[in-house]
């Protein structure tokens, strides 16, 4: 690896004329992009001692696809000389194009070899970055990842190595990450492999956060924010969390446009040609005022391609925690939801690290223990409740039925035509439970409404949990979860929905390809053949297609 370079060249977001690139360096420098003729450069700022950029490419032509270098002091540091892999290239968006588009969720980041795969079974990710380089998966338009990137709280061994040389391990926060340092190596852990450092050079990506980028849970409840913020640790770790996340995720996420409105990027950008600087502070008190006051940023953000929607939706800060006004989102946040949920695309993404449809029986568990936590069966019950909501995560859209039931009506009027032409598809895009599955809602007509799961990417769950999982997803637990939510007033669901694929428990990276007649979906998994630890092969799990009709979904 290049010496000046520390991690990427990540590709971040592509439009049809203008490109991102981010990059960490190991001292304060000038980065330059060098495509299809022309320059770009950036200067770095400084976080903690380390050091980033982003460079802003423009004036592509739509539909090329441009071979770039990478140079830092006028060094060239990307690619790196006598790489395996194919050259970086920026391929900008064609118009009228269907977007292809790759996403999953929770992935650890331990070694490649035949230990690491025996634990946490093979990355779906490396082997889908050795396909595309080899030529026999084709690149996509976006790789969409939807959270826990990074595990803060359930560290490898070579991150404990790591936090060992700088503290003592067995005082709080012990074997989770402590501050932005932490943060810092844990990214590096994650990103470095060479395959998919080789990836994320050439897709385009967007992120978004979920619980273990912070700390499981996280946000569950008041009474969980109340415990975490009566440690000695937590602040810090909050604080490191979001910064970390608005360096090394958030900001590429952004257009453009969406840059030239963030502060941040605006301090930065002020002092491109001005020296160094170093942002620690302001970033840090961004952080802490992004977790005091939720509604003071937006997380969540928007793309369109073409008459495509995505919607990335931020259900960590956002959230409202307030016993009265208990939601996934807050007041202001579901605003923006609204506003973007319009009619006149033919699909609509709405990628959320949260399953919006669970499984209908874990669906009521989730919902009832909501109810009782809020007292609906009396003090001891909610004592009860809460207990169960932290030790069992209940807590996705289920457990928040303000933000449930709107969310649902939204989809639904949107589906319906009631807010203009009604597309082909309403599509919820999730990762977090470590299984994989399509549900769609029972309806007559409309568009479809769909929620199409892929987790984890690297991080399988134990064959106990599975055997947990689907009990309390399928069979007798969805009409006695039903009696229970009943019985705790829960109100009733605004419509039906039934799984239609899976569940299926591989490390897996799903494929998402629309059309004008309706979406493809396909789960990939990596498979070591004769004891090739480190070049698993690319196959296919599971594969649907959704036909924008009301055909039953087929295999395809």
């Amino acid at each position: 690896m290049a010496r000046s370079l520390l991690l990427g060249p990540m590709l971040r977001y592509v439009n049809e004329t203008t490109a991102s690139i981010w990059v960490e360096t190991r001292a304060d420098g000038v980065v330059g992009v060098h495509a299809a003729g022309r320059s770009w450069q950036s200067r770095t700022f400084a976080v903690h001692g380390h050091h980033y950029a982003l460079v802003e490419v423009d004036q592509l032509a739509p539909g090329s696809v441009s071979p770039y270098t990478v140079e830092v002091d006028g060094v060239q540091v990307w690619p790196e000389p006598d790489s395996e892999y194919p050259e970086s290239v920026i391929a900008t968006r064609t118009p009228g194009r269907p977007p292809r588009i790759a996403y999953g969720s929770c992935r650890t980041s331990v070694p490649h070899d035949r230990a690491g795969n025996l634990t946490h079974g093979v990355d779906a990710l490396r082997a889908f970055a050795l396909a595309v380089a080899d030529g026999t998966e084709a690149r996509p338009d976006l790789l969409l990842f939807l959270g826990d990137q990074v595990y803060a709280d359930s560290t490898t061994t070579e991150m404990q190595e790591f936090i060992k040389g700088r503290r003592d391990i067995h005082e709080d926060p012990g074997t989770e990450l402590k501050d932005f340092e932490e943060y810092a190596h844990l990214y590096q852990l994650a990103w470095s492999d060479e395959a998919n450092r080789w990836l994320l050079s050439t897709v385009p990506t967007a992120m978004i956060f979920d619980d273990h980028d912070i700390r499981d849970d996280w946000n569950a409840s008041l009474d969980w924010k109340k415990k975490m913020e009566a440690t000695s640790w937590w602040q810090k770790r909050i604080v490191a969390g979001l910064a970390s996340y608005w360096v090394y995720q958030h900001l590429g996420n952004l257009s453009p446009e969406g840059r030239a409105q963030d502060p941040l990027w605006r301090r930065i950008r002020a002092h491109d040609a001005a020296g160094p600087l170093d942002l620690s502070e302001t970033l840090d008190a961004f952080a802490d005022r992004c977790d005091k006051v939720p509604n003071s940023y937006r997380w969540s953000y928007c793309r369109d391609f073409d008459d495509v929607r995505l919607l990335v939706v931020d259900s960590r800060v956002a959230r409202d925690l307030t016993p009265s006004a208990r939601g996934v989102l807050n007041e202001r946040e579901a605003a923006w939801f609204d506003e973007h949920m319009q009619g006149g695309f033919r699909h609509y993404l709405v990628g959320t690290s949260l399953p919006f449809l669970l499984p209908v029986g874990l669906h009521h568990l989730e919902a009832w223990d909501e109810a009782i936590s809020m007292g609906a069966w009396g003090r001891p019950a909610a004592w009860l409740g809460e207990r169960l909501r932290q030790g069992l995560d209940l807590e996705h859209w289920a457990a928040f039925q303000n933000s449930f039931q709107s969310v649902a009506r939204i989809a639904t009027e949107v589906s319906d035509g009631a807010r203009g032409p009604s597309p082909a598809t309403v599509t919820f895009l999730s990762g977090d439970v470590h299984f994989s599955y399509l549900a769609e809602v029972e309806r007559e007509s409309g568009g479809r409404i769909l929620q199409a799961v892929c987790s984890p990417v690297r991080n399988p769950l134990p064959r106990f949990l599975r055997w947990f999982s689907g009990a309390m997803s399928y069979g007798a637990a969805t009409p006695l979860g039903a009696a229970f939510a009943r019985s705790a007033k829960v109100p009733d669901l605004p419509f039906r929905w039934k799984t239609v694929k899976g569940p299926w428990f591989d490390n897996n990276l799903a494929l998402l390809q629309t059309g004008p007649d309706g979406l493809t979906l396909t789960w990939h998994r990596g498979v070591v053949e004769n004891g090739n630890e480190q070049r698993p092969r690319l196959e296919k799990v599971a594969s649907v297609t959704v036909s924008a009709t009301r055909d039953s979904i087929s295999p395809s």
